[in-house]
């Protein structure tokens, strides 16, 4: 199976985990593409009552095409389950998100749902974190003293461009800085410095988050959190 067809049987084994009345976080990029066109199917052939949140624009505006109700966050008492894609995961079910550049958004929504879903293709999978460049938003004031910040942090970033000339910017009009992971070895020390840092939003690392990998490979396979006694 190609990757698209690993991120495609991973949003179809993604619909068992839904029910009926359920609010349902809704992901960036295109493996979450391939959930949200899976889940409106299911929600038109079943007449399902579901409301959703969506993590970006660009998801709200594919959600709501397809007759999916989509509510702002702030609308909803709770999520029941978030599923979106990842970047890279390792072995502890923590990982590299933002390479759309909507972890802003997936993080807060993530945080706020009582379990989160990942849907991947083998390709995502890293015995270690750090193959990915690490995505961090930043506020467009002072963003050049961040970088440099990074630079003095032996991280050697670089600013993530729409094109040669433009830098790219998120749905909240923040910049992305990606940095290399690779030389890294405490990144839940590195999640709290960057996070200490005036003028860092979010950064990409989602630990501790995951509650469950799929993994869109024949067979299927999946990783699960485990639960704490």
């Amino acid at each position: 199976m190609n990757q698209n067809e690993q991120k495609q049987h991973a949003a179809q084994v993604a619909l068992a985990r839904i029910q009926d009345h359920m609010t349902v976080g809704l992901g960036t990029g295109s493996t979450a593409a391939y959930f949200i066109k899976a889940l409106s199917k299911r929600v038109h052939e079943e007449d399902w009552q579901l409301t959703t949140v969506a993590t970006s624009k660009e998801s709200a505006e594919l959600a709501r095409s397809l007759g999916l109700r989509v509510q702002d966050i702030d609308d909803v008492a709770a999520i029941d389950v978030t599923v979106d894609g990842a970047d890279e995961v390792d072995p502890n079910l923590d990982g590299i998100k933002g390479g759309g550049a909507a972890l802003l958004f997936e993080k807060v929504v993530a945080l706020r749902s009582k379990k989160n879903i990942w849907l991947v293709d083998e390709s995502k999978l890293s015995p270690r974190l750090g193959s990915f460049l690490l995505p961090i938003e930043v506020i467009e004031f002072g963003a050049q003293q961040v970088y440099r910040t990074l630079v003095h942090m032996n991280l050697h970033p670089r600013f993530r461009m729409k094109n040669e000339e433009e830098r790219r910017y998120t749905d909240s009009g923040h910049q992305i800085i990606d940095v290399d992971l690779s030389q890294q070895n405490d990144l839940p020390a590195l999640a709290r410095q960057l996070k200490a840092i005036t003028g860092v939003v979010e950064h990409g690392l989602f630990l501790g988050i995951c509650d469950e990998v799929i993994i869109g490979s024949q067979p299927i396979k999946t990783l699960t959190r485990p639960r704490e006694a």
